[in-house]
């Protein structure tokens, strides 16, 4: 009889990263996996490399590690496929061909405890395979771990967070299409290259957003008008709660506009 393997996959954000860190000493065979698009922020890959360093084990690195890898089933190939047809909330195909697709290839057929850092202040779900090989469970939930304790097992092993959440509420392509307009200004702010990589993308009627197209934010009469209404709205969030702080706030602005939940092995 095959043994069960214990995998938990990081996404480059807060809450897996925490579960990691919560874990590394109670599951001392846990696998730990990051599904990289190699369309990540800069920062993501960084967080990344430091997790490694404190896990004292080596994060897998999917597709890339997998056996008969190409590196030519990238983004790229795959908008190819779908004939320009960018990803959205309703054609989440980015997720699918790459991420959930090389993470369930990586376990195959072999059983699987698949570990996923929901958080016990949330009702949500994360990755759930349909395969009677994996069960899925969540430690924070059972554990009963909510936010504060993510920021506190963070902090505590000197991790902390990643520097994107300077700017930006959560992992996940450069491009993401979950992204708030003031987080589009981040990335043109933080990174300009990138940002017109994006831009570049929108051809014809395809476009990241539905109520704008990137091009709209090389007027800075519109980028000062995203940026005083994100301001404004922060100013009122934290009126509600004086002894928050900047990142605790954010968190809750960024949370609250969220109609649908972004992918979960993305951006947990």
């Amino acid at each position: 009889m095959s043994k069960t393997r214990h995998i938990l996959g990081v996404s480059g954000g807060k809450d897996s990263a925490a579960l990691a860190i919560y874990l590394r000493d109670k599951v001392p065979d846990m696998e730990y996996v990051f599904c990289d698009t190699a369309t990540e922020l800069p920062e993501t890959y960084d967080f990344i490399e430091k997790l490694e360093v404190f896990l004292n084990k080596h994060i897998v690195r999917l597709p890339a590690e997998l056996p008969g890898y190409s590196n030519k089933l990238d983004f790229d190939h795959y908008l190819d496929l779908y004939g320009g047809y960018l990803p959205s909330a309703a054609q989440r195909w980015c997720t699918k061909k790459l991420k959930l697709d090389p993470f369930e290839k990586y376990f195959g057929d072999d059983k699987v405890i698949n570990y996923v850092g929901i958080r016990a202040d949330e009702n949500r779900l994360g990755y759930l395979s349909t395969s009677d090989q994996v069960e899925t469970i969540f430690p924070f939930v059972d554990d009963n771990i909510d936010k504060n304790g993510v920021l506190r097992i963070l902090n505590e092993s000197g991790v902390g967070y990643p520097d994107y959440y300077k700017w930006r509420s959560r992992s996940g392509c450069y491009f993401c299409f979950y992204q708030r307009k003031e987080e589009w200004v981040g990335l043109k702010e933080n990174h300009p290259k990138l940002f017109k990589k994006a831009k570049e993308y929108e051809q014809g009627d395809f476009k990241w957003r539905q109520d704008m197209k990137l091009s709209d934010l090389d007027d800075p009469k519109v980028v000062q008008e995203i940026k005083d209404a994100a301001a404004k709205e922060i100013e009122s969030k934290r009126n509600l709660r004086p002894g928050a702080t900047l990142l605790e706030v954010l968190d809750e602005v960024r949370d609250a506009d969220d109609v649908e939940k972004p992918c979960l092995i993305c951006h947990l």
